[in-house]
């Protein structure tokens, strides 16, 4: 065989290797039952439930956050988030959880929010928070 023969083998397997990566890492959202299932870190898109209250004391821990949200199941859950509390959480229309399940709660590692943008009336503004550094 010639040596460009090989490399150019060499170049597809990379290449064949590199999309099955990125197939397999892209996920897709889930719900609190899937992420119960599997013990993995999954996307959760859901709503906040604005009848229970939000658990955020900075003086206590201002490293922990909790709230209740319902998925796309319309399945309620406890959300427990190592970070300050998102600012205008309570505005939201959507809520992107990035986490995994222990026991009946879900922890986040990030939110990422979906709010009415306050300058433009059709437009939706996206904030995101990620769990602190220690």
């Amino acid at each position: 065989m010639k040596k460009s023969s090989i490399i150019l083998i060499v170049i597809i397997a990379i290449a064949i290797a590199m999309i099955l990566v990125i197939y397999t890492d892209s996920s897709t959202y889930s719900t609190f039952a899937e992420a119960k299932e599997k013990n993995t870190e999954l996307y959760v898109v859901g709503v906040l439930n604005k009848e229970k209250e939000l658990h955020y004391d900075p003086v206590k821990d201002a490293n922990h956050f909790s709230f209740y949200m319902y998925d796309n199941d319309s399945t309620e859950c406890q959300v427990v988030f190592n970070g300050s509390k998102p600012q205008d959480i309570e505005r939201s229309e959507q809520i992107v959880l990035t986490g995994k399940m222990e026991g009946n709660t879900f922890h986040a590692s990030k939110i990422l929010m979906k709010c009415p943008s306050k300058y433009n009336k059709d437009q939706v503004e996206v904030i995101e928070a990620t769990t602190a550094s220690l």
